[in-house]
């Protein structure tokens, strides 16, 4: 009687860990950001804690360094459910929704605290907008601003003009800005950037300086034109029908915890591009600054291109003019100190 009582409390046990590992969901995440780098770490740290919080029922796989190809192979991925998620940027995420492009318009923001006062307000808009297009997101991580950068001296309008310009291809937002400057880019997916740097079929690109040093793009140019041009951010962004299907208690765990992984990398993110600038200084690339009358130039063309964001409807004008009207708002408050 008591070896069978034993035999059956041994079952119960063993059918309690089979029904647990059977309920076990391993989410699979493509990323371009390097092993070692502040973002694998960050995202590995949220996801043992995801991992330990719900009693192992969630585990994140990575797949860093962009192993799964372009962010266009990793959508397709997704699509057949071989990866659940991965980490993109914001003007490719705008494929889903266009209106993740509202932060990246040329040169529409002059400092990181402008940023963040329009943030607080409008980060809402593009993270249900995502979620209604079937993608689940934890908050938006800041990549600071993205700077010209090339193999020659670039500071006007026309300069630029001489340049093989990269764009990131699956992104046309970032089509249509650089259409008013009259030139034609060439799309590249980033996995694909330096080895076409090195190549000579692009001389001229915009990137973060974290980014750039990351990626060592920064091996391959000269240059760097000292003003913000380009607002970048990213997310971590899961297939919703999936998330959906992981039990709500669980779903909080991973949005908790992962919302925090993304609010602490972008804060990191703008402290160390500004220490990321001093290193390109450091090592030997030249800022160039644009003159007044450049600068002029340069600001109606970005005004143009917003402009043409609307035309083709991949803006609305009521959403741009909500984030003017933030803007000025934050402008208003802060004369004394700007």
């Amino acid at each position: 009687m008591r070896i069978s009582l034993i035999k059956g409390f041994i079952w119960v046990l063993f059918s309690f860990y089979i029904a647990s590992n059977a309920c076990a969901i391993t989410l699979k995440i493509a990323t371009i950001s390097p092993e070692g780098s502040m973002w694998m770490e960050k995202m590995r740290q949220g996801a043992k804690k995801i991992a330990k919080k719900t009693d192992n029922r969630i585990r994140f796989k990575f797949y860093p360094g962009g192993v799964m190809g372009s962010d266009k192979d990793v959508f397709r991925k997704m699509r057949i459910n071989q990866l659940q998620g991965g980490t993109f940027p914001g003007g490719t995420l705008s494929k889903f929704f266009p209106g993740c492009c509202i932060y990246t318009q040329l040169m529409k923001f002059n400092s990181i605290k402008e940023v963040d006062y329009v943030r607080q307000y409008m980060d809402k808009y593009i993270i249900d907008g995502l979620e209604k297009a079937g993608l689940v997101t934890f908050g938006l991580a800041s990549g600071g601003f993205a700077y010209i950068m090339s193999t020659s001296p670039i500071e006007s309008v026309k300069d630029l003009h001489k340049q093989k310009l990269w764009i990131p291809d699956d992104d046309p937002a970032s089509k249509g800005a650089v259409d008013v400057f009259g030139i034609t880019p060439i799309p590249l997916s980033l996995v694909n950037v330096k080895p076409s740097m090195q190549a000579g079929v692009i001389n001229t690109i915009a990137t973060s300086p974290v980014g750039a040093i990351i990626l060592q793009w920064h091996t391959q140019v000269k240059y760097l034109t000292d003003m913000p041009f380009i607002y970048l951010y990213a997310a971590l962004a899961i297939n919703k029908k999936i998330f959906f299907k992981i039990p709500k208690m669980d779903r909080e765990i991973i949005r908790n915890e992962m919302t925090k992984v993304f609010h602490e990398i972008g804060i990191q993110n703008d402290l160390d591009n500004a220490k990321a600038l001093e290193t390109l200084k450091n090592q030997g690339i030249k800022f160039i600054l644009p003159s007044k009358n450049s600068l002029k130039e340069w600001h109606l063309k970005a005004e143009a291109a917003s402009a043409a964001l609307i035309k083709s409807g991949i803006l609305t004008k009521d959403i741009t003019d909500t984030l003017d009207r933030y803007l000025a708002d934050y402008h208003s408050k802060n004369k004394k100190t700007n």
